[in-house]
């Protein structure tokens, strides 16, 4: 039988209930805190890092892509000597450079990674390579004419009037007059004797190459005597013209001419002094087979300027 409550007092306040209160903590911070929106502002830079970097290749040739590429190279040479970070962070060259990985396609042993060769995609030959080999194939040539020059007494005087350089046209090969030596008569396109050997010499050495000639008259800047009906642009192309048939004569086929040019004195050797005896010349570029044709030339030794003369003298 349950027990009755007591009876409240006369002067005992009123009891009060107790109410218990059970509250369950629910855990909301995934869904409404603010972790997930750094996750999503990260995502975004990246992809908008990445979408720009699809741009800037697509925007911009090889050569602004190698420079691009080389500003953003560390220079320590200690940390260029392998590539794709091999060597520590920043081990790598550039996007351009060859890499150096342990498992390319021509090494044995595992290939379960293959790596590109180069920028241009695989181990398949590149331009660069042609460019190379080229660059090897004018190295031995030069050193060929040098050689056979060297051998004749009477044209081993004349090596210093024979310059090599490498243009964005290919291995240009400049025959300088100077003042003890001129190729051609006073005037006239008739090649001199010496001249005309020199010539030959230069076609038995690009004979047996495939890259095909450029033929370039030059004259220095004097004007004709009054009266006279030449210029220097009719003379600088009959001269282009007379070499042209020199090399013919001495093995240099007619299908390997790719230009014959006269250009005056509009191509100076010496800017310096368009006056210079110097800037009359014959060059006979061999022109690059590679596609990639856009190199800088090689500027030429400043020379000292010299005082235009005041008669009318040979060209």
């Amino acid at each position: 039988m349950a027990k009755a409550p007591a009876k409240r007092g006369k002067n005992e306040p009123e009891v009060r209930p107790i109410i218990v209160k059970k509250i369950i903590a629910g855990d909301h911070g995934g869904h409404h805190g603010g972790a997930w929106k750094v996750a999503y502002a990260d995502f975004v830079t990246a992809m908008m890092a990445f979408f720009l970097l699809l741009w800037i290749l697509g925007a911009t040739t090889e050569k602004q892509r190698k420079g691009i590429a080389d500003y953003f190279t560390p220079t320590l040479i200690e940390m260029r000597q392998k590539s794709a970070g091999s060597n520590g962070a920043f081990g790598g060259q550039s996007i351009v450079s060859r890499d150096n990985y342990a498992h390319k396609a021509a090494q044995t042993g595992s290939k379960g990674i293959t790596m590109p060769k180069d920028a241009t995609g695989g181990n398949k030959d590149g331009a660069g390579e042609k460019r190379m080999r080229e660059r090897k194939r004018f190295q031995m040539l030069r050193k060929e004419l040098t050689e056979r020059m060297k051998r004749d007494k009477k044209l081993s005087r004349l090596l210093k009037n024979v310059r090599f350089t490498e243009t964005r046209e290919g291995l240009r090969i400049d025959l300088i007059d100077e003042a003890d030596f001129s190729m051609f008569s006073l005037g006239t396109a008739t090649l001199l004797p010496e001249a005309r050997r020199l010539l030959g010499e230069v076609a038995r050495v690009i004979d047996g190459i495939p890259n095909n000639v450029i033929v370039r008259g030059h004259t220095d800047a004097l004007p004709y005597a009054s009266g006279r009906s030449g210029n220097n642009w009719t003379l600088s192309a009959a001269r282009a013209e007379s070499t042209r048939l020199a090399l013919n004569s001495s093995g240099v086929i007619p299908q390997r001419f790719a230009r014959i040019e006269g250009v005056a004195e509009r191509e100076p050797y010496v800017p310096g002094n368009i006056y210079d005896p110097r800037n009359r010349r014959m060059s006979v570029t061999l022109a690059w087979i590679s596609d990639s044709a856009n190199m800088d030339a090689d500027p030429a030794a400043p020379v000292e300027p010299q005082a235009a003369p005041q008669k009318i003298a040979s060209k």
